[in-house]
């Protein structure tokens, strides 16, 4: 279950804190929506709004035209999913960092970390071929110690390797990995890893309320996290 009382949280001791992407250090939103209405522009269909789009980041490119066609009653198969997938990343590429932004006080919080000598890594399941390009552009690279994308690895969040690996890069334990994320794949892996975890207020968290995430806090806004965290 979430604490929302953060004044009755103790904090987390963690040698590093692991961001995720989409929903928590950025808002990518703009651009994804951007992306899925070229591509059904692309395929003769009206165009979607932002909000519909929301509901489906976070589990990769098929997983959100799959769940958005069954939500629009448009039949795909799985080999023409494949081909359309392929449109839309050649569209998203084009337009990956057009309006994406970072979420308000985020820049601050990894300043400071930096700042204090807190190791930090961006955890995503976002293709390298997107991720690196949003990080250079939004100027947020260089406070990451490590980056694990979605193609990095053989398994990707929820499954713990992702963070059992970075754990290993780190020379630390699991549980001395702090996940912030905003959705249910972020507190699955960081569950999954023995890892503690806390979600933002903002993000996608693929239609859930921020009341089901099961995660250790909830950050009334991102600057909260600097009071949480404790050098281990």
């Amino acid at each position: 279950m979430s604490n929302n009382d953060l004044s009755q949280h103790a904090g987390f001791e963690v040698s590093v804190v692991a961001f995720d992407l989409d929903g928590t250090l950025a808002d990518t939103l703009p651009d994804l929506h951007t992306a899925t209405n070229l591509t059904l522009n692309d395929l003769s269909h009206k165009p979607v709004s932002a909000h519909v789009v929301r509901q489906y980041i976070g589990q990769g490119i098929e997983y959100l035209l799959r769940e958005l066609f069954r939500d629009l009653h448009i039949p795909i198969e799985a080999a023409e999913l494949k081909s359309i997938a392929q449109q839309f990343r050649t569209h998203y590429e084009r337009h990956v960092c057009d309006r994406s932004a970072l979420f308000p006080g985020i820049e601050d919080v990894l300043k400071t970390f930096q700042q204090r000598e807190v190791q930090m890594a961006c955890l995503t399941n976002k293709s390298e071929l997107f991720t690196a390009p949003i990080l250079d552009g939004l100027g947020i690279r260089s406070y990451f110690q490590e980056v694990v994308c979605g193609d990095t690895l053989d398994k990707r969040k929820p499954d713990p390797l992702p963070l059992r690996v970075l754990a290993s890069r780190f020379g630390v334990e699991t549980k001395q990995i702090l996940m912030v994320g905003d959705s249910k794949t972020d507190t699955e892996c960081a569950r999954n890893a023995g890892a503690p975890v806390v979600c933002v207020p903002f993000g996608y968290r693929s239609g859930m309320d921020l009341a089901e995430l099961d995660c250790d806090a909830v950050l009334g806004r991102a600057e909260d996290l600097l009071d949480l965290v404790k050098k281990a």
